[in-house]
């Protein structure tokens, strides 16, 4: 059922566990909606990851530019305003990617549309890798600040990480809305603090205090008078990772308040407004400052320092944005399961994925994204520097399939004012473009590589995936009139060991189910197994259940095989029958009781299922907790 090429929605339907229960025809919606978000929540749950950039972004320019000495940190506000231009850019362009997509995938929806099959799963690639990314960088760069301040800790720093990846998946496994509403604090704490530090700067002549910076080595390089076009091309790629996040809120549509896609237009203005404003002011502030960077600081850090003094208000800074960078994963947690969602409907990954637990959580897809991100915080030992040179990527190659495939829809739909748009779109994906070829050249050898190679990887296993699930409806010739049901005579074999109410109750069911009921015991030749199947037989010969008992001999002290051969020898000697395996088990009042149990009927289940194409049914038997007699 789950595999239905054309309708995978109503496929997963059928595996619906997960699916909340119909309450009614007017209040399913309303509460719906209650666990979907507004513009403000939405601001929350998927900005964390390009808020948080801001704590990097402008030192990665500011550290590329310094091997051309205090000459070159001079093009930092250039540099700054050329990628804020980028910005820009990119924020009109998803904004649009929002209306003409408004059941979200962003760069991937937009490639499907526009540009074919094979482009959009390497966009969908892109953003899976740089979304699992994002969590692991997001959470090592915060706990590195935590160790910064407490030193001691840092050997404690891989289950420090751990420990804050199982808190953010918590939150997010209790639905989107709680998310955010936990993290709006955070983040107005850490916009709210960066922004009065930008205006309170600008007031200021000079630093108030250089305290942060005092007693560490300068990295300012020296003799330079002239900076290369290279250089800027590097420290613009740098800094581009400032724009880490910007797509998120596109690729997660459905998951606001209607009417979703205005809300989410308007929290994608909001956070291109925001980070804009907070970069170009910090940039102004560096060359206020003539700002020079140094070992063990960050340039944050030394900013707030300059703008507050070394007082309180400067390690506000610091303790928000340490607890924006450690949260900052949550914007994965909001995308990419929503991504994942979209991508198994179209039979690209487990149809699993696109189920949806009680609070509207795509429950698989953030456990999935929480394994894989604690894997690689294990095999980077919790070090930042040593995921850096992987992150950022994927997001460009996504931004410029994206903005291409934009290109292609205004051609297409030819709106009014299409050719303004078109142009807009075309130069988006030039700077894009530029931006991926860059970066990965000049981190290539510091493991860029294993994104260039996990890429096709990753699309390979999608088309292996849809090829599957394509195989499987073919087999099953979904999109055809089947024929029409027939009855055919039904053989039901029971599995038996003894007599109990287990027994009775397995027989019943048999018996209801099936035209013929046969019940079949596995016997040993070993004196002690002889005495026991004699008893067996004794005893059902007393009871005279009117159903067959059959003695299956085992030399091998076997269970499964000798059931699944006489399955299958049934099979055999009845083609046109239905053969059936009721298998009885008991189901325990406590858990813990279930490890007591011998699993023989796993055990038979399983091989029945290896060997035979017999239908497997296994009746439990609930045991009621009660008191001893």
């Amino acid at each position: 059922m789950a595999i239905h090429a054309g309708e995978p929605t109503t496929a997963a339907r059928g595996l619906g566990q997960e699916e909340p229960p119909d309450t009614g025809a007017t209040a399913a919606p309303d509460a719906e909606e209650r666990h979907k978000l507004t513009a403000v929540q939405g601001l929350a749950a998927l900005s964390l990851d390009a808020m948080a950039s801001v704590a990097y972004g402008p030192e990665s320019i500011v550290l590329v530019l310094a091997a051309a000495g205090a000459y070159g940190m001079g093009f930092t506000l250039p540099v700054t305003l050329a990628i804020a231009a980028l910005l820009a850019v990119l924020v009109a362009s998803y904004r649009q990617v929002i209306a003409a997509f408004p059941d979200g995938g962003g760069s991937y929806a937009v490639a499907k549309r526009h540009l074919g099959r094979r482009t959009s799963l390497v966009a969908a690639a892109s953003l899976v890798l740089d979304y699992v990314l994002n969590v692991a960088v997001s959470v090592t760069a915060g706990v590195a600040a935590l160790t910064s301040a407490f030193p001691g800790l840092h050997g404690e720093r891989v289950w420090i990480c751990l420990g804050v990846l199982v808190l953010v998946t918590a939150v997010n496994l209790r639905g989107v809305v709680d998310s955010a509403k936990a993290f709006l604090v955070p983040t107005a704490v850490f916009v709210g603090s960066i922004l009065a530090m930008v205006t309170v700067g600008l007031f200021r002549d000079g630093p108030v205090s250089t305290a942060s910076a005092a007693g560490h080595a300068s990295v300012l390089g020296e003799g330079a008078t002239t900076v290369g076009a290279l250089l800027l091309l590097k420290a613009f790629a740098a800094g581009c990772s400032a724009l880490t996040g910007v797509e998120a809120v596109a690729n997660a549509v459905p998951s606001f308040r209607a009417p979703a896609a205005r809300r989410a237009q308007r929290t994608e203005v909001a956070l291109g407004a925001l980070l804009g404003v907070m970069l170009i002011g910090l940039s102004i502030l560096i060359g206020r400052f003539h700002l020079q960077p140094v070992e063990g600081v960050t340039v944050l850090a030394q900013l707030a320092d300059a703008s507050f003094g070394h007082n309180a208000a400067f390690y506000v800074v610091q303790f928000a944005t340490m607890v924006l960078l450690a949260l900052a994963a949550n914007t994965s947690f909001a995308g990419l399961p929503v991504l994942m969602s979209l991508l198994a409907r179209d039979n690209h990954l487990p149809h699993l994925f696109a189920l949806k637990a009680d609070r509207q959580v795509h429950r698989h897809g953030v456990l999935a994204l929480a394994v894989v991100s604690a894997a690689l915080l294990v095999f980077s030992g919790g070090d930042t520097n040593t995921l850096v040179p992987l992150f950022a990527i994927g997001v460009f190659v996504g931004f410029t399939i994206c903005q291409v495939g934009m290109v292609r829809h205004w051609y297409g739909e030819r709106p009014a004012g299409w050719h303004g748009k078109a142009l807009l779109n075309g130069f988006g994906a030039l700077l894009t473009g530029v931006s991926a070829v860059v970066v990965t050249a000049t981190k290539f050898t510091e493991g860029a590589w294993l994104i260039v190679l996990a890429l096709p990887l990753l699309v390979l296993a999608f088309e292996k995936i849809h090829s599957a699930y394509a195989e499987i409806g073919e087999r099953l010739e979904l999109g055809s009139v089947p024929q029409v049901p027939r009855r055919s005579r039904s053989l039901v074999v029971v599995p038996v060991s003894g007599l109990s109410k287990l027994t009775c109750q397995a027989l019943t069911a048999a018996r209801s189910l099936g035209d013929d009921v046969l019940a079949v015991t596995v016997t040993h030749p070993a004196p002690e197994d002889r005495a026991t199947a004699e008893a067996l037989r004794r005893d059902w010969e007393l009871w005279n259940p009117g159903v067959e008992l059959v003695e299956l001999s085992s030399q091998a002290r076997s269970l499964g095989r000798p059931v699944s051969a006489y399955v299958r020898e049934l099979g055999q000697t009845h083609p046109d029958a239905h053969v059936t395996v009721l298998i009885p088990e008991t189901e325990p009042a406590r858990l813990w009781q279930r490890l007591l149990q011998n699993q023989r009927g796993s055990v038979v289940a399983h091989a029945v299922r290896r060997d035979t194409d017999a239908v497997i049914c296994r009746l439990r038997f609930r045991i009621t907790a009660g008191s001893r007699r």
